[in-house]
């Protein structure tokens, strides 16, 4: 081992210990890094990424740690040119994303961080909807629906003879990916007349104030306007389920339950304070993962994550 590779080992070791026992303060004036952690990605794990980032400033206040939002599929653009070092995910890479990483020498570490329920939802003084069945959001949501599937009575007898308006989130959306792979049956596949955001404040708003609106978004946002909007319980088959973290947890609530992800690059994890970040991560997710409305893991898949990462920036060290 050189020299060079001599001092980035021990960077890298202090960087570990920092966040070696899970606390979230847990830094001390000779531990103190600099530098900066550029993250971008999902909405839907933005909460999830900034509370640990707030969290984390207070112990390393000199490192610069930014979250945007572009997107997952926006954030994987920036990912797979090396202009990010961690992405934000509500999917896993795309293969056709992972191969741009590969024609530019990024690679990557896949670590699975929250569960979350994808909400169904309905204006508030809508008294009709009690529920929908898959196979009726695949009728409402379906490229083919376009045009032709405009009205409630449509979707089922009884319903008003009114037409229906739709928000959801805009297609970089990772949100938008999952839905669409599993309610109409492929990925990234919709009628596109609907309002779409990668802003879920803008679909609260839009939901919210059309008595006649159908969306959806991730849980965590239902759960942070539940006095504005009504949530709609699904029927794959084997009953209405509502999202709830017990039903998201231990998946009854299909298909709509799924697994958040961050991915870290190889070159962003030789720096200290990006080993620092990510380990702080995985110790405080737990802790700081119900704060923002998320479901945890099992301490154990967290721990193999931490294994994961450690065994990702081992051969980097030597």
């Amino acid at each position: 081992m050189n020299l060079k590779s001599t001092t980035l080992f021990y960077l890298l070791t202090g960087a570990l210990s920092i966040v070696s026992c899970g606390s979230k303060d847990n830094s001390s004036n000779a531990d103190l890094l600099n530098g900066e952690v550029k993250i971008d990605g999902s909405s839907t794990v933005y909460p999830i990424t900034e509370a640990i980032a707030e969290e984390f400033r207070v112990g390393q206040p000199k490192v610069r740690v930014t979250v945007g939002v572009s997107g997952t599929g926006g954030g994987f653009n920036k990912f797979s040119r090396g202009e990010t070092d961690i992405n934000d995910a509500s999917r896993p890479i795309k293969q056709q994303e992972a191969a741009i990483c590969a024609e530019n020498n990024v690679k990557f570490l896949e670590l699975t961080i929250a569960y979350d329920g994808l909400a169904v939802l309905v204006n508030k003084e809508n008294t009709w909807v009690d529920h929908f069945t898959v196979e009726e959001l695949k009728k409402i949501w379906e490229p083919s629906a376009q045009g032709t599937i405009t009205k409630w009575s449509q979707i089922r007898d009884g319903w008003p003879d009114e037409q229906f308006n739709l928000y959801g989130p805009g297609v970089a959306s990772g949100t938008y990916d999952y839905f669409t792979e599993v309610i109409v049956g492929k990925s990234g596949s919709s009628r596109g007349d609907y309002t779409a955001s990668e802003d879920d404040n803008v679909l609260v708003q839009g939901i919210s104030g059309d008595i006649n609106s159908i969306g959806f978004f991730g849980l965590a946002y239902y759960e942070e306007n539940i006095d504005k909007l009504k949530l709609v319980g699904v029927d794959s088959g084997s009953g209405v389920i509502e999202p709830s973290a017990q039903t998201v947890k231990d998946g009854t609530y299909a298909p709509l339950s799924r697994p958040v992800f961050i991915y870290v690059t190889d070159v962003a994890a030789k720096r200290p304070e990006v080993a620092a970040f990510v380990n702080f991560y995985l110790n405080n997710a737990p802790s700081l993962v119900p704060d923002v409305g998320y479901i945890p893991l099992p301490q154990a898949e967290y721990q193999k994550g931490l294994d994961a990462f450690k065994s990702f920036i081992t051969p980097i060290n030597q």
